[in-house]
C-alpha cells in the first residue's frame, strides 16, 4: 500500500502531510531533498526515543543529515516552562543556530513541546512533525498549535507555528499502548460527530478492522481526520471563529483532564466531554435524545469512558473550565452538536445544566 499526501494550504507556509505504512524510512531523504535545515534536533521522550529515536537518527545519517538526539521524560507532567528552558539550553549549548532545525518525534506532549520550543529558539527555527501516536497523527500535529500548561491549566502558553512538514507512519501505531490507541480515537470520533456525518458512518462500519489496526481501514481513517483538520485550518489558522468548532469535546475535557492531574490522559478526557456536551446541547434544546445516544454509543463501542469520574473534584473542574484558553472576558464558549456533523458554538448555557452535566453520579 503507498503512501497518501494531504496539503495544508497556507500560501508560503503549507506544507505536506504524508501517510502510509514505512514513511518512517523516507524522512531522512525527504529532508535532504527539501534542504530546511543543516542539522537537526530530534526532540523525543524516553517511551519514544528507545523504540524510534535510534532508528532515526541512522536514517538521517544514511541521507547525509547531521543530527542529534534530545530527550526528556515523558507525560504531560513534563510539559511546562521549565522543561522548555532545559531544552533550550541543550540546543544552545550544543551550537544549534538559525540555519538548523527542530523534529518532533513521539505523540502530543513531544509535538507540542519541540514545535514550542522551535518556535522560540533564536526567535524561531523550522521544525518537522513525525507523529507516533493516534491522536498526534489526526489532530495535534497539524495545524501549528504549540505549547505548554500552567499550574492553572492546559496550554495556556503557546504560539501558532507550522510545521514544515508532518511524517505519519502507520506502522508505529502497533507499539502504541491499548489506552493510548483508545485515547486516540476519541479525537478521531470527534470530527465525524462534529464535522463530517459520513465519516462518522465510516467509523461504525469499519470498527472492527480499525481495531484490527487493518491499513485498508486506518490509512483512510487517518487521511480523512488530517483532510478535515487541514480544511479548517486552512481558513481559520488562528482560532478566530471556525477552527473553534475542533474543540468539540474539549472545552469540558480540557477541564476534566486538568483536575485528574493528568492522569487521565487527553483523548479519554475528550471523549468524556463529548457526551457531555451532547447532554447540554439536550437540555438547551439544541440537540435532541438521539444524538446523544449516537455519539454516547459510538464511543462505548470503541471502549471509550464517557462519564466524568466520580473522584473528581467538581469544584477543580468548574475552576478549570473558567480558566480554559478560548474563554473570553469570562464567557466560556461550547461547541454543542445540532446533530451528527453539525455542531454550533455558544457561550449561552443555562448554569443550572451545566451544574446538572457535571454533577456526581
Amino acid at each position: 500500500m503507498g503512501t497518501e499526501t494531504v496539503q495544508v494550504g497556507l500560501g508560503e507556509r503549507s506544507y505536506p502531510i504524508v501517510i502510509g505504512s514505512g514513511v518512517l524510512d523516507t524522512v531522512g531523504a525527504a529532508l535532504a531533498e527539501a534542504r530546511i535545515g543543516r542539522r537537526w534536533a530530534i526532540i523525543t521522550d524516553d517511551v519514544v526515543g528507545p523504540l524510534y529515536g535510534g532508528r532515526l537518527v541512522d536514517l538521517l545519517g544514511a541521507a547525509g543529515i547531521d543530527c542529534e538526539l534530545i530527550t526528556f521524560a515523558h507525560g504531560e507532567s513534563s510539559k511546562h516552562l521549565v522543561t522548555i528552558g532545559t531544552l533550550a539550553s541543550e540546543l544552545a549549548e550544543r551550537g544549534f543556530d538559525r540555519g538548523d532545525a527542530v523534529l518532533a518525534l513521539g505523540g502530543g506532549v513531544v509535538g507540542d513541546m519541540a514545535g514550542f520550543l522551535a518556535s522560540i529558539y533564536l526567535r524561531g527555527i523550522p521544525f518537522v512533525q513525525v507523529p507516533t501516536s493516534l491522536l498526534a497523527q489526526v489532530d495535534s500535529s497539524v495545524g501549528g498549535k504549540t505549547g505548554v500548561d500552567l499550574d492553572q491549566g492546559k496550554n495556556l502558553v503557546g504560539t501558532f507555528y507550522q510545521p514544515r512538514a508532518v511524517f505519519i507512519d502507520t506502522d508505529v501505531l502497533r507499539t502504541l499502548p491499548e489506552a493510548e490507541f483508545r485515547g486516540g480515537m476519541g479525537e478521531v470520533i470527534k470530527y465525524g460527530a462534529s464535522i463530517d456525518a459520513d465519516f462518522f458512518a465510516f467509523l461504525e462500519r469499519e470498527r472492527p478492522a480499525i481495531q484490527r489496526l487493518e491499513p485498508a481501514a486506518i490509512v483512510p481513517m487517518i487521511r480523512r481526520c488530517c483532510e478535515l483538520k487541514a480544511s479548517v485550518v486552512e481558513r481559520d489558522e488562528r482560532e478566530g471563529g471556525l477552527r473553534r468548532i475542533l474543540n468539540f469535546g474539549h472545552t469540558i475535557g480540557h477541564a476534566v483532564e486538568a483536575a485528574s492531574g493528568y492522569h487521565l490522559i487527553h483523548g479519554l478526557a475528550v471523549a468524556i466531554g463529548t457526551p457531555s456536551v451532547a447532554e447540554l446541547a439536550l437540555r438547551g434544546g439544541v440537540a435532541g435524545a438521539e444524538v446523544v445516544a449516537v455519539i454516547t454509543n459510538m464511543l462505548e463501542a470503541y471502549g471509550l469512558p464517557t462519564t466524568i469520574p466520580p473522584e473528581l473534584d467538581r469544584s477543580q473542574i468548574r475552576r478549570y473550565l473558567q480558566a480554559d484558553k478560548k474563554s473570553i472576558g469570562g464567557r466560556v464558549f461550547f461547541v454543542l452538536p445540532e446533530a451528527i456533523g453539525r455542531v454550533v458554538i455558544t457561550d449561552r448555557i443555562d448554569p443550572a445544566d451545566l451544574e446538572a452535566v457535571l454533577a456526581a453520579p
